[in-house]
């Protein structure tokens, strides 16, 4: 089996309950980043906008989403103890943003779909470096709040978080439920 192919059959969705908690090298974030920057994108727009947080900068974001939710929701402890334990464990979060370009021939879907490659480019980075890596959205994600958070404007969106972490075992196997062939048709 090809390098390659052993990284995509094997990349797992990791999530930060088992991650130890350790600071990873902000030089292999970086290497992350670098792979997301390679995704393909029609007409060269590069729609993908990703912020960092780490260090202090978890515990700002960590407030501003416990805000957030009171406002919108009404205040919960279950949730704001659930999300602090999510961005503890982290050892940077990546805040995953979608710039709409100018070019009107180029539907909004192919931006949207141009940041998902961006983001499994850095899922399939993150597996080859041993870490592990989660992509979560929920309602906050998807708020004009969280769009303004970040910068964004009025026309790009804000879709998710990207955590990152050194997991605690081995990573999970993985399994599909039907092979290839029951979804593929040959004409």
């Amino acid at each position: 089996m090809y390098m390659l192919e052993q990284i995509i059959e094997n990349r797992r969705t990791v999530k930060p309950d088992r991650y130890t908690g350790e600071p990873i090298d902000d030089e292999l974030i970086w290497k992350l980043l670098k792979a997301a920057n390679w995704a393909p994108t029609h007409g060269l727009t590069e729609p993908w906008r990703f912020t960092v947080f780490s260090g202090e900068a978890k515990k700002e974001l960590l407030q501003f989403l416990n805000d957030l939710d009171a406002e919108l929701n009404g205040s919960n402890e279950v949730r704001n103890e659930k999300r602090k334990r999510m961005i503890d464990a982290s050892s940077h979060i990546i805040s995953i943003g979608m710039k709409r370009g100018t070019n009107e021939k180029i539907p909004e879907l192919e931006e949207l779909l141009a940041v998902a490659m961006a983001v499994q480019n850095m899922w399939l980075m993150a597996h080859s470096l041993g870490l592990g890596a989660y992509w979560s959205t929920g309602q906050l994600a998807f708020t004009d709040e969280m769009r303004r958070y970040l910068k964004l404007d009025v026309n790009d969106k804000s879709l998710g978080f990207f955590y990152i972490g050194k997991p605690i075992a081995d990573l999970p196997k993985g399994k599909r439920i039907t092979p290839i062939e029951e979804k593929v048709t040959w004409k």
